[in-house]
């Protein structure tokens, strides 16, 4: 449990916004012997969802309307925290999975698959994508070349680096073409380390959390510092419920990169999960520092 000064520090939430949070009955703090009132990690789990909405330039208002609406919704008791609340143009969406719908009007929505809802989902995630600019598939044919081994094309003619640029090229539009263009980047250089987390990341979002884990081990077997790779090493690992295991990925990715603002974050509330709350606070304030340099 928390004391409500820290949550309003480390969230940055301020006082009178988290007292209206607490009246409105979103979260619920309990007071101790010494009449102090604590929130647990789960209320602050919701309360990062609502700023982030609020940061996302939704009135605070209709924030309150929806997690009201969304109360009476949930009578079967399940927590606010357990929902993932999205933003599509300027209203707000529920999304469970294959499930989406308006916590207003209770409206459910169908997914046609289109690339923006794609990139939300991928968001949502909260997967590292690469970054095409990096061109670290480049710097894979450079190794290679000081290698002197013969860089081979596929029957269609193209390189791996060919491949995977016309992968990244399809994302947005052909996930399944994504996917047969990283694999035939994977099938002509196993060692294409970017292919590998690429690949893992699209197997991850269309549901295949365990494919992903081989790929992005592979990559690390070949980049075994790439802080990409071990944090979505750790959401695979953690979507699987092997939390241990998803520790040392998050442990080790900010290792690597100590700005990685989600690894902080995600390594906070699985260590909450693992009865070590002084360190989840720890990283907490952590995420706190680097999301306010933003």
């Amino acid at each position: 449990m928390y004391s409500v000064r820290n949550v309003s520090n480390v969230l940055g939430v301020p006082p009178d916004r988290l007292r209206s949070y607490m009246k409105a009955g979103f979260v619920t703090p309990e007071r101790t012997d010494d009449g102090e009132l604590h929130l647990s990690f789960q209320d602050m789990v919701l309360l990062r969802k609502v700023e982030a909405l609020l940061g996302q330039k939704i009135p605070q208002k209709r924030v309150h309307q929806a997690l009201c609406r969304l109360k009476e919704t949930l009578a079967d008791g399940r927590p606010l925290t357990g929902l993932h609340l999205d933003v599509e143009g300027n209203r707000l969406i529920v999304n469970e999975g294959n499930s989406r719908w308006d916590p207003h009007s209770g409206q459910v929505f169908l997914d046609f698959g289109c690339p923006a809802t794609r990139a939300r989902r991928a968001k949502a995630t909260n997967i590292a994508p690469l970054d095409l600019a990096r061109e670290a598939a480049g710097n894979d044919m450079l190794r290679r070349k000081r290698k002197g081994e013969r860089l081979e094309r596929g029957a269609d003619g193209l390189t791996a680096k060919e491949h995977f640029e016309r992968g990244c090229g399809l994302e947005e539009e052909d996930a399944e073409g994504a996917r047969d263009a990283y694999q035939a980047a994977i099938d002509l250089d196993p060692e294409h380390a970017d292919a590998q987390i690429n690949l893992g990341r699209l197997l991850h979002e269309s549901g295949h959390p365990e494919a992903a884990q081989l790929h992005y081990r592979v990559a690390l077997s070949v980049r075994p510092e790439d802080p990409t790779a071990f944090f979505n090493l750790g959401v695979a690992l953690e979507d699987t419920g092997r939390r241990a295991e998803a520790v040392e990925a998050y442990e080790s990715s900010i290792s690597i990169d100590p700005s990685n603002a989600d690894g902080h974050y995600n390594l906070a509330r699985l260590l909450e999960h693992l009865g070590r709350p002084e360190s989840a606070v720890r990283h907490l304030l952590i995420y706190r520092q680097l999301t306010k340099r933003r």
